[in-house]
């Protein structure tokens, strides 16, 4: 149960929901396959998949959940082929020619007929409220696929008083501080070896570097021409690297030694306390690091937030 990514949102004021509470409420958004004739539908499931029937797990007041969204895969080529084989077919009968507004129509009846028999897509999207730390973290590798959950959410329990965080420096600045040494690195943060660096002109360009010395030469004099940090790789407390973007989206998460040591000491063969173990690993995790990112990145704007 360990989260690949994590898009963390704030919450913008006091929030707190219980277990139970929760449960209820998207107990009447749980996931349902699609019909014949839709070509999608999402809704919540057990996050313990086949081992659990809840659709909330709750572990030192930390909610999992997860968002299943199924789509009917119809392949574009064969839509398009069926469409013209009827268009042609019709025009041949009819001695006429198929315009493209007709086209647009045959192209929905095929889409109707095929889509009892096509393939479906699945994915699990996953989730926790942490209501004493103020923030929801998806496990999101693009910002639209969170904004996505939490939309859902928000639907789900009729309020979501949720934003991303805002830092009161651009993230991009400190990376570029840290890299050319006019900004301090944190005592816990260590620098990866991957960057990535933009042109802030209009029509600047993009450097991607991957397996280098971020302190070497030819990363400063890409600095020293003007080009601005965008992305980083680090590593935090010797505990986790993961790669953090001027977004504040955090990829490729990968948690230390030490936290999978941990989860192997716990002594149970059950499916389910093994999930809670490495559940309640992560979230401690990740409870110690989205506050000292912020801090690291000149500190949280919280003028939007209202407090108790």
């Amino acid at each position: 149960m360990w989260f690949r990514n994590a898009r963390v949102f704030r919450f913008t004021k006091p929030f707190d929901i219980s277990a139970e509470e929760l449960e209820d409420k998207l107990q009447a958004d749980a996931f349902k396959p699609c019909g014949p004739q839709e070509t999608s539908r999402q809704g919540w499931v057990p996050p313990l998949g086949k081992h659990g029937e809840q659709l909330v797990h709750s572990a030192n007041g930390y909610h999992l959940i997860a968002l299943r969204k199924e789509e009917k895969i119809l392949p574009g080529p064969v839509v398009k082929e069926a469409v013209e084989e009827k268009a042609e077919a019709i025009e041949f009968e009819q001695g006429r020619k198929v315009r493209r507004k007709e086209k647009d129509e045959i192209k929905e009846q095929v889409m109707l007929e095929m889509l009892p028999q096509a393939f479906s897509k699945n994915r699990r999207s996953f989730a926790y409220l942490a209501p004493q730390d103020g923030v929801l973290v998806v496990d999101a590798g693009s910002a639209k696929q969170a904004e996505d959950l939490a939309s859902t959410l928000r639907k789900s329990l009729g309020s979501l008083p949720v934003r991303p965080p805002a830092v009161e420096q651009a993230p991009a600045f400190t990376f570029t501080g840290w890299l050319n040494e006019s900004i301090d690195l944190p005592g816990k943060v260590v620098l990866g070896t991957e960057c990535e660096l933009k042109d802030p002109s209009e029509d600047g360009g993009v450097v991607r570097c991957k397996g280098l010395d971020l302190k070497a030469d030819e990363i400063r004099n890409h600095l020293d021409a003007g080009m601005q940090v965008t992305k980083l790789s680090l590593t935090w407390d010797d505990n986790v690297s993961f790669v953090l973007d001027e977004e504040l989206g955090i990829r490729r998460l990968k948690f230390g030694e030490t936290l999978q040591d941990q989860l192997d000491d716990v002594d149970v063969d059950d499916h389910a306390a093994k999930f809670d173990a490495a559940f309640t690993l992560m979230t401690l995790e990740l409870s110690r690091l989205i506050p000292g990112l912020l801090e690291a990145l000149g500190g949280e704007d919280r003028s939007a937030i209202v407090e108790e």
